[in-house]
């Protein structure tokens, strides 16, 4: 996995709710687990933004509640400092969509996405509205 210009504080651990920001059908996910999480014993896993995460689909279309489904991190309410020293935060914590290869399983995103996620999932960014 590529590795992140930015200093990204990882504040979202499993329990976290986030708003699924695209329109595969899903409007709200919790986190269950991360992929590619190595820590310690009794620890949790924590993601921000351009991590992968496991989710359970918790409101939005019927077919899909209660699903297991594969996001990327794509805004966190945390700042991110970035390497010219710049700070970004967000309004809200939110996540797309995707499979086990990164490429979104929906058709457009809705709202902005960071910019760190440009150099893991380039696809997630060609459908996006706006990079910030």
């Amino acid at each position: 996995m590529k590795g992140i210009p930015a200093r990204i504080v990882k504040t979202l651990i499993p329990g976290s709710r986030l708003v699924c920001n695209d329109n595969s059908g899903a409007k709200e996910l919790m986190i269950i687990g991360v992929v590619g999480w190595k820590g310690r014993r009794g620890r949790n896993p924590r993601a921000g933004v351009g991590d992968m995460v496991i989710c359970s689909v918790k409101k939005g279309d019927p077919k899909m509640v209660g699903t297991t489904v594969r996001a990327v991190i794509t805004r966190q309410k945390k700042e991110i400092r970035r390497a010219n020293g710049m700070r970004v935060f967000f309004e809200d914590n939110a996540a797309v969509l995707v499979n086990e290869d990164g490429i979104p399983t929906a058709t457009e995103i809705k709202g902005v996405v960071a910019r760190e996620i440009g150099e893991r999932f380039p696809k997630v960014i060609a459908i996006a509205p706006g990079v910030a």
